[in-house]
């Protein structure tokens, strides 16, 4: 049998919810394997899933856009999204793109915390 795949993908058995609309609607679903380029996810039905969903794993606190590959019996093969940013290649490499917003969130939370005090210097300096 040829084989496809492109990177390993590991076995796994981990509870995950599908956002498959703008309106917030959800579906349950079972991640059966992952790789670094997608994941097989099984539904009780995929005749109502849309080409593209955020997929959500629970257990692991993350979550994925992607879209649909394939789909048989239950099952839906889906591709992550590639992401990129101005300047940068365009990477599927989920943990460096988390990291990389946890900086920006952990900056974006310290420059926030320091305009109450900049605020009352400013204050000070015009009542002199």
């Amino acid at each position: 049998m040829l084989e496809r795949r492109q990177s390993v993908r590991d076995r796994v058995i981990l509870g995950s919810v599908a956002s498959i609309n703008d309106r917030g609607s959800t579906m349950d679903c079972v991640v059966r394997n992952i790789s670094e380029g997608g994941l097989c996810v099984e539904f009780e039905e995929t005749a109502k899933l849309p080409d593209e969903m955020r997929v959500t794993i629970t257990q692991k606190d993350c979550s994925f856009f992607a879209r649909t590959m394939w789909r048989r019996a239950g099952k839906v093969g889906l591709e992550f999204r590639t992401m990129t940013a101005a300047g940068l290649p365009a990477t599927t490499d989920l943990d460096e793109r988390l990291r990389r917003s946890e900086q920006k969130s952990a900056s974006s939370s310290a420059a926030s915390r320091s305009l109450p005090a900049k605020a009352k210097r400013s204050r000070s300096n015009d009542t002199r």
